[in-house]
């Protein structure tokens, strides 16, 4: 399998390919960036770690590498602020999001390639490349809630001196502000979460709370987010790769599942060869139901704007 990274000599596409390259999944990694000499530059430092990794292909250039690309990352984007939301990036990212997209378009992508958006605002993003490329809507993905989800779980293992990968929970639903945690599925080593002895409502909200503000903790402290970020993009890469058929929380255009359509973000995905492989409806507790689909709303209301602005294919 071959990876293109669009924006890959940045902080998130770089550190997608070193995921990528420590994951040793997939065969070549192509990372494309505006800034030829720092793609240059991230390749060649990825290739000297070639013979205590796996045996891969690393190279950088531009849209020439997409023709051949089953996977087509995109990362490139402006930066947000720490005092900024994710959606108020959309009037700034959007005009640079639409000439990549020409760029990819232009570079006459394979008819089962998958486009994986992780530029933000990645919902509203996600929707536009499904808009705008001539892709089956399954073959279009945005990270969406991924990240989010595992530095929730992170999170939640460090509050309860619990191994991380014992801990089961999600986020759905934006990227953003209005993403909802999913505490009635939440579990430790399998057991309900919320009948652990040290778990509390206060320590949910709180491990929300802190949740919720991580990427903006995250870039006042180091400037950007990129390690996790990469190990959440190598989760869905891989799962298509192995065709895995993972149950991730990614976003894409829903067309009915929960009861929301024609606006993409995080709902149960399950995640394989062909990009969208399934939907799944699992039980959520009434509250949960309504932030979903006031998620929805929120997201839609910004979409209508930026539809009006760019206008729609």
């Amino acid at each position: 399998m071959k990876v293109s990274i669009i924006g890959g000599g940045g902080l998130v596409g770089s550190s997608a390919g070193f995921a990528l390259q420590c994951g040793g999944v997939v065969r070549e990694i192509a990372l494309l960036d505006v800034n030829e000499k720092l793609a240059e530059g991230q390749a060649l430092d990825m290739l000297h770690g070639g013979p205590s990794t796996a045996d891969q292909i690393i190279s950088s250039g531009g849209y020439e590498h997409i023709a051949d690309s089953d996977v087509i990352c995109i990362t490139a984007g402006l930066r947000r602020k720490p005092d900024e939301s994710r959606l108020d990036l959309i009037n700034r990212n959007t005009d640079l999001f639409m000439s990549v997209l020409d760029g990819v378009a232009g570079g006459n992508p394979r008819s089962d390639a998958i486009v994986f958006v992780v530029s933000n605002p990645v919902d509203i993003l996600t929707y536009l490349a499904a808009d705008r490329l001539e892709l089956p809507l399954s073959q279009v993905i945005g990270l969406g809630t991924q990240l989010d989800t595992i530095r929730f779980r992170g999170l939640i293992a460090q509050q309860l001196g619990a191994a991380p990968t014992q801990v089961s929970a999600m986020i759905l639903g934006e990227h953003g502000d209005s993403m909802v945690p999913i505490w009635s599925s939440a579990t430790l080593a399998s057991l309900p979460l919320d009948k652990h002895p040290h778990w509390t409502q206060n320590t949910a909200n709180e491990l929300f709370k802190r949740t919720k503000g991580s990427g903006a903790e995250v870039i006042s402290k180091k400037g950007g987010a990129g390690f996790a970020v990469g190990i959440a993009i190598r989760d869905v890469i891989e799962s298509i790769a192995l065709d895995q058929r993972r149950l991730l929380p990614v976003s894409s255009v829903q067309s009915g599942c929960y009861g929301i359509r024609d606006v993409a973000l995080s709902v149960p995905t399950v995640v394989g060869q062909g990009g969208v492989v399934d939907r799944v409806e699992v039980e959520l507790w009434p509250k949960e139901m309504q932030g979903l689909r006031n998620s929805g709303q929120v997201l839609r209301q910004t979409l209508n704007g930026v539809l009006d602005r760019v206008g729609r294919a």
